[in-house]
């Protein structure tokens, strides 16, 4: 369970009331040239609601959560076309964090844009996952990330502990192999859907990434408060295993979500280190995600 998980986290008094294990803000947002209706405004902010009912109410797994153990993540759709009554096309932002121990800092554990967003949805509309069922579009893209952030969650704190809910994850793809909407299927054009997402982390040649994910965060996060120089080896001989995701999945969806995610943050973490230790971490992520080598250079300033 995942107080086992996390006992180390927390010390708690009294008697805690028990939660779901989501704590999501949810937000539908319209293009500014999108002429939108009153009653479209009304039904997007019912949407809204919606949304936020079924991430944060919904029992995804068997584990009991306390409040404060509850996963911090932002949803946010971005409403770009209403290509007819009801249907509404556009891209999602799912993002997650995770507390350091022993601090107030966050870090992001996931941070993905969706471009493949299109569902239907109209007034009073109830959205329900029912397991092993493809229902709708909207609803399966929104069990399918509930999933993958908590996949990316309980492997930071635990090696490979997300892979029960990277499987149902994989089960919702398969569910909707049958569907139209674009996202989930393994021959659209690119490789940066949900099919690729969830295939890729339980693919045995990004198990590194997933020793990464751990290890950046339990042996080096969760240290920078005790010990600000062994977080950074420990951040630092993490990332250095993506090393073997490069040599055979370079560019994949996965390894650039990761590294992209936390290039702020290294950048803060590494500003005191001494010029040997930036220039050696600034030549790792350079080689690891070349597109962005300018700014990890930054690192170095």
């Amino acid at each position: 369970m995942k107080n086992s998980l996390l006992v180390f986290f927390f010390v708690l008094g009294g008697i805690s009331t028990q939660a779901q294990e989501l704590n999501c803000k949810v937000d539908v947002v319209t293009d500014a040239s999108l002429e939108v209706t009153t009653v479209e405004k009304e039904i997007f902010d019912q949407l809204k609601q919606t949304i936020f009912e079924l991430m944060n109410n919904t029992q995804w797994t068997k584990d009991k959560f306390k409040i404060e153990e509850r996963i911090n993540c932002n949803l946010v759709i971005q409403i770009r076309e209403i290509p007819s009554v009801g249907v509404y096309k556009g891209e999602m932002q799912i993002q997650s964090t995770r507390p350091s121990f022993n601090s107030s800092y966050n870090t992001t554990v996931f941070n993905f844009q969706d471009q493949d967003v299109i569902f239907a949805y109209s007034r009073n509309s109830q959205i329900l996952y029912a397991p092993n069922q493809f229902r709708d579009n909207l609803t399966s893209m929104l069990a399918f990330y509930a999933y993958f952030i908590i996949g990316m969650d309980y492997d930071s704190y635990y090696m490979k502990g997300g892979t029960p809910y990277f499987n149902e994850a994989q089960n919702i793809v398969v569910n909707a192999q049958t569907a139209s909407a674009p996202g989930w299927k393994s021959n659209e054009t690119g490789k940066r859907n949900r099919y690729y997402l969830v295939d890729n982390v339980l693919h045995q040649l990004f198990e590194p990434l997933r020793e990464c994910n751990y290890g950046y965060h339990r042996q080096g996060i969760d240290l920078l408060y005790s010990s600000l120089e062994e977080g950074r080896k420990g951040i630092y001989s993490s990332l250095a295993k993506l090393n073997k995701v490069v040599a055979t999945r370079p560019n994949s969806v996965n390894l650039l979500n990761f590294v992209q995610a936390k290039s702020t943050e290294l950048k803060n973490i590494y500003a005191d280190a001494d010029q040997k230790e930036k220039q050696d971490l600034v030549t790792l992520m350079q080689r690891i995600d070349p597109a962005n080598a300018s700014k990890y250079g930054e690192i170095l300033n």
